[in-house]
């Protein structure tokens, strides 16, 4: 066990923040850089890598390599100790965290000031079969498989001569369509359409693509010209839209709708939603809705010590009073630098404000050359928001610009790789796999 025996004896102070997504990785770079020497930050995260959500959906299409999404900790955040590993228990009274690292082994930390920003887990529901025939997409392993699992089903069906197996691999049903659902949906077409052309026996067999949804139309959170924008490019793309309708059964075999209908698959994609990580269920602390409670400033009651932001906190919406500010990657980052803000007022350092903040609009990828962004509250659609989409996402990655954009590049001249790696398998993404905040601009 390692403990932090100079608890007592630091000379200099010491801030732990919790969870290196948007709003972890905001707090920790805004943190190194207002204390300088005068703190030492300390991140502990389960990997060495800020993940950047919104273009996972391209590398389980393949058109960008997971390496691109995935930004060096040590190299943008110098100054910032990374601890690999997940915290496991928290005594706020004697300001201690207690985490398993890398190789399973326990260390505690103290700290003088705690930043909690865990982020969120997969949305699970009781529906019967679902967590065991189901995989979620929250991180690189996910979107590895999802690709892998893909080029196989195609490969799979290439083999056989039974038509209603050749069907029935060819069959993907995405249950969700918020943002990641929607995009998920959106490319997957055109990553079987490249499977497909490039094998002769299995001319003239379709792949077939759901989207379900107990909501009224995709996209339900967005302006509904948006939502229009969006739905149109799925239909045109062959996927069958079906909304206010879920799945009310997974098996090996297929799924049962709650319609009635059941649809031979071997390629469940659960993008339903997400829920708070229950790192926090066990403090004994006010919670809404499994997100701790703060106030205005991201602290804590009670514990002027302990900050949080992100999808694990319950931050109260300045801009619609009663209300806590939505689980999204905009809210995260931009609280992820209040928060970084409001714990060096607590040192003296400037003066603490208030989280505030008005919605900038929102990108979705669509893949191909269409998108929907309302930026600014301006609705667009095809090669404008596409235009738009991509702008945001290089300006916002804190890493690997470049490369996304040669990438990107390449992509407009040669054909998308149709490879299988075989890296990860099924049991190695359950789906109740841990991840930061889903992104939503």
């Amino acid at each position: 066990m390692i403990t932090d025996t100079a608890f007592t004896k630091r000379q200099r102070a010491r801030i732990i923040v919790v969870g290196a997504g948007f709003a972890g990785f905001e707090a920790a770079r805004g943190l190194s850089r207002a204390a300088g020497d005068a703190a030492e930050i300390v991140l502990i995260n389960p990997t060495n890598y800020f993940l950047y959500l919104p273009l996972l959906p391209e590398v389980a299409a393949g058109t960008l390599d997971p390496r691109r999404i995935a930004v060096s900790l040590a190299r943008t955040l110098p100054n910032v100790r990374l601890v690999l590993g997940s915290v496991e228990h928290m005594d706020l009274n004697a300001r201690t965290v207690t985490y398993i690292d890398a190789e399973k082994q326990t260390g505690t930390l103290g700290y003088d000031r705690l930043v909690l920003a865990a982020g969120s887990v997969n949305k699970l529901l009781p529906v019967p079969g679902v967590s065991e025939y189901a995989h979620g997409f929250r991180g690189i392993p996910e979107a590895v498989y999802l690709r892998d699992h893909i080029t196989r089903q195609i490969a799979l069906a290439d083999t056989t001569e039974n038509q209603a197996e050749r069907d029935q691999r060819s069959t993907f049903v995405v249950v969700g369509a918020g943002y990641t659902g929607t995009e998920v949906a959106s490319q997957g077409p055109l990553i079987t359409d490249v499977l497909l052309a490039g094998r002769p026996r299995l001319a003239g067999q379709k792949a077939r693509w759901l989207l379900l949804d107990t909501a009224e139309r995709v996209l339900p959170s967005l302006d509904q010209r948006l939502s229009r924008a969006a739905d149109k490019v799925l239909r045109h793309r062959g996927v069958e839209v079906m909304m206010g309708v879920s799945v009310k059964e997974a098996t090996a075999e297929g799924v049962r709708l709650s319609n009635g209908d059941f649809v031979p698959t071997r390629s469940l994609i659960w993008c339903v939603g997400v829920r708070p990580d229950p790192l926090v269920a066990d403090l004994g602390l006010p919670l809404d809705k499994g997100r701790l409670v703060v106030d205005e400033y991201l602290t804590v009651p009670g514990h002027p010590d302990v900050f949080a932001c992100g999808d694990i906190a319950a931050v109260p919406d300045l801009t619609m009073p009663g209300q806590v500010t939505a689980m999204t990657a905009q809210h995260a980052t931009r609280q992820g630098k209040r928060a970084a803000r409001n714990v060096a007022a607590s040192f003296g350092h400037g003066e603490r404000a208030a989280y505030k903040h008005h919605d900038l609009g929102f990108v979705v990828d669509l893949g191909g050359t269409q998108a929907a962004a309302n930026p600014l509250q301006i609705p667009l659609s095809g090669l404008p928001a596409k235009a738009v989409t991509r702008g945001y996402h290089l300006l916002s990655m804190p890493g690997n610009r470049i490369r996304t954009a040669t990438e990107w590049t390449l992509n407009t001249l040669l054909t998308r790789e149709s490879a299988e790696l075989g890296l990860v398998r099924g049991a190695a993404v359950p789906l109740d796999t841990p991840s930061p905040e889903i992104p939503r601009f």
